[in-house]
């Protein structure tokens, strides 16, 4: 099975954290800057090393992906919560809405770039 091209999720989340950051810095402070980057962090991180968990290592077939992926989903899901721990005990000042407004704005971008794969893949049949 070769790998789709997952690393465009990740280059994508770049962009849109670059415009965001930039909006918002021309906007607010930099402590609302600060914390919507990291929770962009929180979302953004994890899925990339999700992606190089499950796609990473080349061509696999079917089986070894679906059964990487349960460790994948595993490990991205205590990166995410591990990350939001250190987020909120380590940053000061902190702006929640915007640790929470990053992270979201990073799902979305996974949810689009997901679609975007899937509909990919069944034009290429």
């Amino acid at each position: 099975m070769k790998p789709p091209p997952v690393h465009r999720i990740t280059l994508a989340q770049l962009a849109v954290l670059g415009f965001l950051s930039t909006v918002t810095l021309a906007l607010a402070d930099i402590a609302t800057t600060v914390s919507l980057v990291a929770g962009a962090a929180c979302s953004a991180l994890p899925q990339a090393w999700f992606a190089l968990q499950l796609f990473g290592r080349g061509e696999r077939r079917g089986a070894e992906v679906a059964l990487a992926g349960y460790a994948a989903q595993a490990g991205k899901f205590f990166l995410s919560a591990a990350g939001f721990a250190l987020v909120f005990a380590l940053l000061r000042p902190l702006v929640p809405m915007a640790v929470f407004g990053g992270f979201a704005a990073m799902v979305l971008v996974q949810a689009a770039g997901g679609i975007w794969l899937l509909r990919r893949g069944q034009a290429s049949r």
